[in-house]
């Protein structure tokens, strides 16, 4: 049988999750595995360095399609910072729900080692991104090394939370993840309130009308 000419990015990865999620290891070699889907071996290498490389690649695609279904909607597009987070967050978690065998797979293999986090290294650039896009409001000090700190701060925990939601799912064993949704809800509302700096802002407007009066009558 003729060798198949053209292959994409897409045709690889779903080759890919197919064999693992079959045989429950990765391919033996980049040959054997081109082989048996009837490509040349050259070919996966005009789109991946590694299996590991397909793997980043697979997490990331699971953000841009979140994405791509929430700017559909005109509705989110009106919503505030916290209602955009919480539509993003049960958008991607019905994503990996749907390939949940294979993040579980992907997550699992790397469990004891720095490599899970390194196949989600494109899906945390994605990520933060994004929520530097969402304008989430935080105290302007008119100090741009302070301003950085705060930024960077927001930017991890961020992340730190989407990574334990990913944990918390994987570990859910409610009907339909229902627990999962609940604490998606109950993270993401309890880490708005705590960076909720409209009370914060009064205190310290507060404290500046006193201090201009105190001046004022001395």
């Amino acid at each position: 049988m003729a060798k198949k000419k053209s292959i994409s990015d897409q045709d690889i990865i779903s080759y890919y999750m197919h064999y693992v999620l079959e045989n429950n290891h990765l391919p033996k070699s980049v040959y054997s595995f081109a082989k048996a889907n009837n490509f040349k071996e050259t070919k996966f290498y005009e789109h991946f360095g590694s299996f590991e490389a397909i793997e980043k690649q697979v997490f990331k695609t699971f953000f841009d399609n979140t994405l791509k279904v929430l700017h559909k909607s005109e509705e989110y597009q009106s919503f505030d910072a916290r209602h955009k987070l919480l539509s993003f967050y049960f958008t991607f978690f019905e994503i990996l729900t749907a390939n949940r065998s294979f993040v579980v797979y992907a997550l699992h293999k790397h469990k004891n080692s720095m490599k899970g986090l390194q196949i989600l290294s494109q899906l945390k650039k994605r990520f933060i991104n994004y929520i530097d896009n969402l304008d989430i409001e935080t105290l302007d000090i008119k100090e741009d090394r302070i301003n950085k700190i705060q930024q960077s701060a927001l930017q991890e925990s961020a992340w730190l939370q989407l990574l334990l939601t990913m944990k918390f799912w994987i570990e859910d064993t409610s009907a339909s993840f229902e627990k999962t949704d609940i604490f998606i809800e109950k993270s993401v509302n309890t880490s708005f309130d705590v960076i909720n700096i409209v009370p914060l802002k009064s205190v310290i407007d507060f404290g500046k009308f006193l201090f201009k009066e105190k001046m004022h009558m001395n």
